[in-house]
């Protein structure tokens, strides 16, 4: 997969982090799990938790899975850095390993920067990789069940796996949560593009409502890198 491609697909697993950013507590009695209870009960969890959050910081463990050329799947990669998120629409994913790179945003303009390429790539933010659904949950303007088909997967009292189908076109056929349904933590979440590429995010270390400065959400080429503009 070539960098673009690579970037598109972080890109994807990025929307999915919309549904992360949450605080509130939810302590309400596990129903008895049927899909419908289970779903109703874990959306409004997740729901009420991202209502409540200003920023969080974590680290992440990114599993990307791309469709080879002849159908299936190719070999999967391991990513690994710290994400810190903002309303409204600012993030910060710092990759580590097995090769440093970055994605960030101000809210405003998008920047993709690969050290090894010496390149970085800006766009519009909310455009053209940032759209949908999930862009707008992402946003701070969403909500889960207004915005997606939302089907129970699995169901267990305490882990829930959520399908989420995008109701208007997005650069992504569905997302899938996995939830802690009784206070609405976010555990992992699982993209599936439009071309059948997987990726997959487990989180770690969480931490909400840090108050990260402005500074964490801009970026400026390094010099002798070079800036190519992206059409929304």
């Amino acid at each position: 997969m070539d960098y673009a491609a690579s970037m598109r697909l972080r890109l994807a697993s990025l929307l999915a982090l919309g549904c992360v950013a949450a605080t509130a507590a939810w302590a309400d009695a596990v129903p008895e799990p049927t899909s419908e209870s289970c779903r109703d009960t874990a959306a409004t969890a997740v729901q009420k938790r991202y209502d409540g959050v200003r920023d969080l910081r974590a680290r992440f463990v990114q599993t990307t899975r791309p469709v080879s050329l002849g159908g299936g799947t190719a070999a999967k990669t391991t990513s690994r850095g710290t994400v810190v998120l903002a309303k409204p629409g600012k993030m910060r994913w710092s990759y580590e390993a097995p090769e440093p790179s970055l994605v960030v945003s101000d809210g405003k303009t998008l920047w993709l920067y690969d050290p090894g390429f010496r390149e970085a790539q800006k766009l519009p933010a909310g455009e053209g990789f940032l759209s949908g659904a999930a862009a707008q949950f992402l946003l701070g303007a969403g909500d889960m069940r207004r915005d997606f088909e939302v089907t129970a997967v699995s169901c267990q009292a305490y882990e829930v796996e959520l399908e989420l189908v995008p109701k208007t076109p997005a650069s992504y056929e569905k997302l899938y949560l996995t939830v802690d349904p009784r206070a609405g933590d976010v555990r992992q979440t699982r993209v599936v593009d439009l071309l059948g590429n997987i990726a997959e995010v487990a989180f770690e270390d969480l931490r909400v409502n840090q108050r990260p400065g402005a500074e964490v959400f801009q970026f400026v080429p390094p010099e002798g890198v070079k800036v190519v503009e992206l059409s929304p």
